[in-house]
């Protein structure tokens, strides 16, 4: 039996198909039903692919930075639509592995779509109980592929993310933007922290001569520092953030917090004031 209403016979708009009941397999080696459905051939509803052209939903800065005992990173919960703060309470590092997390900045929805691949990847690597799991290198070096192999169909996914996790007892902190261009660093921030924590991240390293004299109490104070300088700036941002710590024993997301702010002066400045 024929389930696609579509194919029942009319009366039907050849032209709209208002439940996208179209079925993309009834057109595999079949001529098109009639000259409106030629542009749309083999496609859903007898339209064309369409790409992303801008990121709709869109988060913002992700920060990471190395330290002796692992990674730390740190994102904000807004998910903004446009200029509107739209959705407050979005997640945006996941854990991947017990000792991988992924950090997304950029569209929400390509991040969502990222996600289940990975899920997907660890489902195969759990079925397929062979003693082996991926490690945040192959992570990384996966979504790298990824990335570069959606640039090169020029629909790329409209994402920086930056891949943190401890992989036989080193350290690991990288990033990939939407280019599928990838890179290494002992600090990382994407977005408007690329501007503007960035700077803050390096010199608090060099300060104290490398990763491997941070302690983790002083990394959570380094990204609180950056976090608070973002909500200030960042007109994307919002004092509502979570923060990721990876270690040899594993990964800890902790619970949203927040930054104590001070806005006075904002009141000797011309036109913001009463």
């Amino acid at each position: 039996m024929d389930h696609f209403p579509t194919n029942w016979g009319n009366p039907r708009s050849e032209d709209v198909d208002n439940y996208n009941t179209y079925p993309i397999s009834s057109h595999v080696g079949k001529a098109p039903h009639s000259v409106t459905q030629i542009a749309g051939y083999g496609h859903a509803a007898g339209h064309p692919i369409g790409h992303t052209q801008q990121p709709v939903v869109t988060g913002t800065s992700v920060l990471g930075i190395k330290y002796k005992d692992g990674v730390m990173m740190a994102a904000d919960n807004l998910a903004s639509y446009g200029s509107l703060a739209r959705f407050r309470d979005v997640e945006r590092l996941h854990k991947v592995t017990d000792f991988t997390v992924l950090g997304a900045s950029g569209d929400m929805s390509d991040y969502q779509y990222v996600q289940h691949l990975l899920d997907t990847q660890m489902i195969k690597e759990y079925n397929a109980d062979d003693g082996h799991t991926l490690a945040t290198g192959n992570i990384y070096e996966y979504l790298w592929r990824v990335m570069y192999n959606r640039r090169s169909k020029m629909n790329p996914l409209w994402n920086t993310f930056v891949v943190g996790g401890v992989d036989g007892g080193k350290s690991f902190l990288g990033a990939i933007d939407l280019k599928g261009t990838p890179y290494q660093s002992p600090s990382i921030a994407t977005g408007f922290g690329s501007h503007l924590a960035q700077p803050i991240l390096r010199k608090e390293l060099e300060t104290r001569r490398g990763e491997d004299n941070v302690t983790e109490e002083q990394a959570v104070d380094i990204l609180k520092k950056c976090m608070k300088v973002l909500f200030y700036r960042d007109a994307r941002s919002m004092n509502k953030f979570q923060m990721a710590k990876i270690t040899a024993t594993g990964v800890t997301i902790s619970e949203p917090m927040t930054v104590e702010t001070e806005w006075a002066f904002a009141e000797h400045i011309r036109g913001y004031g009463a």
